[in-house]
């Protein structure tokens, strides 16, 4: 139970540093504050995950820096490649897009973003985790669980409001059978924002894109419902 506690707390700490630094990237590059993250909360569990994910497997290599640093590479952009692809099978739609970015695949990882998961992963290894845990651990179990408990009973409440979220606005897609066009993306947009949890979503991945059908198959149900009015009519005429 101690250990589950201790990793759980360094999670949601990693989670919630994960969250300032994207919304202080973010935030330069937009000239305003928006509230970064796929759950409610503060924080991004994607960098929670991968800080936990070098904590098991990097220790060992400890001895060798370069070693650390090409394996926090590869960790990190496997995480956010993985992560990135199962969102949008799951809601459909694409969460964050690196595709005007040099050096990217798929949009989903780029050159950029695995150096710095690199030099994050050595400070990681060796400064930020020896520091917090050896905090940490000076806490008595009993306090330690404890506040590993009622992380776990928020961060899972929100994990389970956030994914309804999700999926509602998923279904709310697919019902107006839209194409992911720019012009059809705002209006989804429009519709969606009118509810303030939709919008919070919005905000935090302004680069969200939606696959619907095309704006082509949409135009042919349009004429093809139309002539049948217009057949109904003249048959009444």
């Amino acid at each position: 139970m101690e250990k589950f506690s201790l990793y759980f707390i360094l999670f949601i700490i990693y989670s919630i540093i994960g969250w300032i630094m994207e919304i202080i990237v973010v935030g330069y590059e937009e000239k305003k504050f928006i509230n970064r993250g796929f759950l409610i909360g503060p924080y991004c569990p994607i960098y929670g995950y991968g800080a936990i994910l070098m904590i098991f497997y990097l220790e060992r290599y400890k001895d060798n820096f370069f070693t650390v640093f090409l394996l926090a590479v590869i960790v990190c952009s496997f995480i956010e490649y993985l992560v990135s692809y199962i969102m949008e099978k799951m809601f459909n739609a694409r969460w964050w897009d690196y595709s005007n970015r040099k050096f990217n695949i798929n949009g989903r990882i780029c050159l950029l973003n695995a150096f710095l998961f690199g030099v994050l992963g050595v400070l990681l290894v060796y400064f930020v985790n020896p520091f917090l845990s050896n905090l940490l651990l000076k806490l008595n179990i009993s306090t330690l669980n404890i506040i590993s408990i009622i992380l776990f009973v928020v961060f899972s409440t929100d994990f389970v409001i956030s994914m309804f979220i999700s999926y509602k606005l998923k279904n709310n897609i697919k019902k107006m059978k839209k194409d992911s066009t720019e012009e059809i993306n705002k209006k989804v947009k429009e519709i969606l924002e009118s509810k303030i949890l939709n919008r919070r979503i919005f905000k935090a991945f302004p680069r969200f894109k939606i696959n619907i059908i095309s704006i082509k198959e949409i135009k042919n149900k349009i004429e093809n419902k139309l002539d049948e009015i217009e057949e109904k009519i003249n048959k009444k005429n």
